[in-house]
């Protein structure tokens, strides 16, 4: 969903208070922006000339009260924030005026009795829970004068829209974007008339956004357009997917409020998504040494080497010589500089290939389209500039066992895995502070080692 800017206004009589006010909100929020003034005619003023996505006002303001001014705002012809929160900050909102603020077309109130910091977090709350009406919309309207008029509207509340007045077309620009995940600019929501003049009807249309393309009601949410209000229709609305309906003529009122839900819907789902994301990422990836977690390879190795399109694969085990000692000597804190150093180097040597704490000081790396000599090379330059490193200043050596999917292209994960394991066994055999591989012929230590056989 499209990220925007959160604008604020601030209006307080009090020099004080709109500059601590301003300063909470810019501390506890990213992406805002917050302007402020003393008088209501002051922001009358600002609201001409700036959209808003959220106002505050005190209670008392030197030239009129703030529910005038919150009326003044709800019945302005020509201000855009008619349906902009307003936000009451007093410290005796008592219920005879939060009956008068209802009439007056106040959104809520804080409290100041709870003190400065409260409010950066009321106000934090308050917009998560009712996020900027941000977002692009998908429109199909046959009518001319009925899309004007609801074009208009969209456009009068800084959203985006794409219209056309075909199920048809709709249909081509939806499977677009559900083939294509890098589109810059999806569609948030869907408002369709039901009743179109073409061969596909907006409900065909609804029907195949959750039927063909499998967009649920949260992930795509429709608004759907009707010509009357009967409960038949309203049932097949529902029936089809759609998420709610307005009925025509289309009340600027009434198709804003739907669509601020719906968008907040969808807002919904793409934190939740992000979040999910977050997880998986958690999941996947060691906390210590940046690099992906067994869980990581155990999940996905498998599909990884046996891909037509990574071959030739190599699976390669690291292991830190005497690394016991180094905990022993130098403390674990000191051991776990050393492994985070570690797993940073080898992120960077390897940015294409699979990169993963395969447990305590071993790591393993599965290697994509490598040749022979190629994996070889790789592996030696990699204990060379290990042994020079000193990550944490201290000085260490690596071992390294190599097994290609060429070599035993019959392997499965564990398998390739078990053979790299033999060779990384055979480089401590040499020695240590050297490469072996393991072919169809048996265990060898690198030809490019000073340690070869000869």
């Amino acid at each position: 969903m499209t990220e925007k800017i959160t604008r604020i206004l601030v209006v307080d009589g009090s020099t004080v208070s709109r500059q601590i006010l301003s300063r909470i909100l810019r501390d506890e929020m990213t992406d805002i922006e917050v302007d402020s003034c003393k008088t209501g005619e002051d922001a009358i003023q600002k609201m001409q000339d700036t959209n808003y996505d959220l106002i505050t006002t005190a209670l008392l303001l030197p030239d009129m009260d703030g529910l005038k001014l919150c009326r003044n705002i709800r019945n302005s012809n020509t201000s855009n924030h008619q349906y902009t929160p307003v936000i009451v900050v007093s410290g005796d909102a008592d219920e005879r005026l939060l009956q008068e603020g209802f009439k007056a077309g106040v959104t809520d109130y804080f409290d100041k009795s709870n003190g400065y910091k409260a409010f950066g977090h009321f106000i934090k709350s308050f917009l998560q829970r009712n996020a900027s009406l941000v977002g692009h919309i998908l429109f199909i309207e046959d009518s001319k004068t009925a899309a004007a008029v609801v074009c208009k509207i969209l456009d009068k509340h800084g959203l985006k829209v794409t219209h056309t007045d075909s199920a048809e077309m709709a249909m081509r620009m939806l499977e677009l974007q559900r083939d294509n995940d890098d589109i810059p600019d999806p569609f948030d929501l869907v408002i369709t008339d039901f009743y179109l003049k073409g061969e596909l009807t907006g409900g065909d249309l609804l029907y195949a956004i959750r039927a063909r393309f499998h967009y649920s009601q949260q992930e795509l949410p429709v608004l759907v357009i009707t010509g009357n209000d009967d409960q038949k229709t309203q049932v097949e609305v529902f029936h089809a997917g759609g998420n709610d309906f307005v009925s025509k003529p289309i009340l600027e009122e009434v198709i804003m409020a739907r669509i601020r839900l719906l968008l907040l819907i969808r807002h919904q789902f793409e934190t939740l998504k992000k979040q999910a994301e977050d997880m998986r990422w958690i999941a996947a990836t060691d906390s210590l040494t940046g690099v992906r977690s067994k869980r990581y390879l155990v999940d996905n190795g498998e599909d990884y080497i046996q891909n037509t399109a990574n071959q030739p694969v190599w699976a390669m085990l690291i292991d830190i010589d005497f690394f016991k000692t180094i905990n022993d000597k130098l403390g674990h804190i000191t051991g776990d500089h050393v492994l985070a150093e570690l797993g940073s180097k080898l992120t960077k040597t390897f940015p294409s290939d699979m990169v993963v704490r395969f447990g305590g000081e071993e790591f393993s790396v599965l290697m994509k389209n490598m040749t022979h000599d190629e994996a070889l090379e790789k592996a030696e330059m990699l204990k060379n500039e290990i042994a020079v490193l000193k990550p944490a200043d201290v000085e260490l050596t690596i071992s390294i066992g190599l097994a290609s999917m060429q070599d035993h292209p019959e392997s499965n994960l564990t398998q390739i895995l078990a053979l790299a394991d033999k060779a990384l066994y055979h480089s401590k055999e040499r020695g240590r502070n050297c490469v072996s591989y393991i072919s169809a012929e048996g265990k060898s230590i690198s030809p490019f080692s000073d340690k070869a056989d000869k």
